[in-house]
């Protein structure tokens, strides 16, 4: 399949070597040419702009930061639409707000071009090694025709409903994920603070009912001070910030994603943005006078 890819930061552009190795013939565009550029050396096509693109292509993928990035690609003067076909299928694996998702696919629909809204979880080392959990919303006939493509990224792609509901999923996992790793972070802080390796203690705890995928990625990083990022805390601040918004839409309260959420602010003004969201043992390491070192 000849397929357009957008957006090659750290997540798009293994996503798209991904799919390059199973075949499929890649169209890219890009802001910033350097990815691009890395890529054609591999075979693909570069693109002057999303319209560009979205002219050679009747599949287009996009992997870009949040709400505003995608709707500008999609609907902008040199945006997808300006460029698409009728009967073009724009897959988004951004992870964005649900509520923009329908308005953008609503306003794609116009033009007759499909969306649907496909965010996926697993940071950068699934993206590259292409075990990435899909969350999928949109019509079920598009999820049954691009599932295959899908798995050339992921180790599962799952239909959740109609387009929104990817990104709802997406908000629920961002959600999860960031509660868990407070509460690994606090968790190793109290057991530093009060006198054991938090090593040993991440060892004894990590096979009975508090072991957890997130306990095994994050705990090891806390322990080693490694912050580099496969998720970065401003990312995740996007995605919290996105699942509020929808909470509150919605008329339901989310106490632990907003305290999580405020932790991650004041990380953010301490200079941690860019850092991994592992990272959050330092905000309670900072309240508690402490360092959580094996």
């Amino acid at each position: 399949m000849k397929i357009g890819f957008i957006g090659l930061g750290i997540m798009g552009k293994p996503m798209c070597r991904n799919l390059m190795k199973n075949g499929h013939e890649m169209v890219v565009y890009n802001r910033s040419s350097a990815s691009m550029e890395e890529l054609a050396k591999e075979g693909a096509v570069m693109a002057k702009s999303p319209a560009e693109l979205a002219a050679q292509c009747e599949t287009i993928i996009t992997m870009v930061p949040n709400s505003p990035n995608v709707r500008d690609v999609a609907l902008s003067e040199n945006g997808i639409i300006k460029g698409a076909k009728p009967g073009t299928v724009l897959i988004d694996m951004s992870s964005i707000d649900p509520t923009e998702s329908r308005a953008i696919a609503a306003k794609l629909a116009t033009a007759g071009i499909e969306m649907m809204d496909a965010p996926v979880s697993g940071g950068e080392p699934k993206a590259i090694d292409g075990t990435l959990s899909i969350m999928v919303g949109g019509k079920k006939e598009l999820y049954d025709r691009y599932y295959d493509v899908l798995m050339c990224m992921g180790a599962s792609a799952v239909y959740v409903g109609e387009i929104g509901a990817g990104n709802i999923a997406k908000l629920a996992n961002q959600m999860i994920v960031a509660i868990n790793i407070a509460a690994v972070g606090e968790a190793l802080t109290m057991a530093t603070k009060t006198g054991a390796d938090p090593e040993l203690v991440y060892q004894a705890i990590r096979g009975g009912l508090a072991g957890s995928t997130v306990l095994d990625a994050k705990a090891p990083m806390m322990i080693d001070r490694n912050f580099k990022p496969g998720f970065r805390i401003e990312l995740h601040i996007k995605d919290l910030n996105n699942a509020i918004a929808a909470a509150h839409s919605s008329e339901t309260a989310v106490p632990l994603t907003s305290q999580v959420m405020e932790m991650m602010q004041s990380l953010k003004a301490d200079g941690c943005a860019k850092e991994d969201h592992s990272a959050l043992v330092k905000f309670y390491e900072k309240i508690s006078d402490t360092i959580v070192k094996h």
